[in-house]
């Protein structure tokens, strides 16, 4: 699926089955707090913390498909085409960083 039938899919599920957009606020916090439930799972798989039982019920793709979940409808409700905005995102990467990350001694 592309990241505009992405959004149109969100929309068309917000508007039937989901009632109505939470508020853009409401969003942010939700953003919020499934970037932490990713963070959450990445600190105990490849970091140095331990899993608790309570969290080996999370999935990390399921949590990641939640951030985006959000994102588009924080991208639907502020009339952003993130289509457009990956391609000038990537534009804007391939002028700034076309030889920084090559010249970065730390990563080499």
């Amino acid at each position: 699926m592309t990241i505009e039938e992405a959004q149109n899919r969100v929309d068309a599920w917000i508007n039937t089955t989901g009632v109505r957009y939470f508020n853009e606020l409401t969003n942010m916090a939700m953003l919020t707090e499934e970037v932490g439930e990713v963070a959450r799972i990445i600190a105990r798989q490849y970091g140095e913390q331990s899993f608790k039982e309570s969290d080996r019920k999370y999935d990390l793709g399921d949590e990641m498909a939640d951030v985006l979940f959000v994102l588009l409808c924080l991208a639907n409700q502020t009339g952003v085409d993130l289509t457009s905005a990956l391609e000038k995102n990537f534009e804007k990467k391939e002028i700034r960083d076309k030889h920084r990350h090559q010249n970065n001694e730390k990563l080499k």
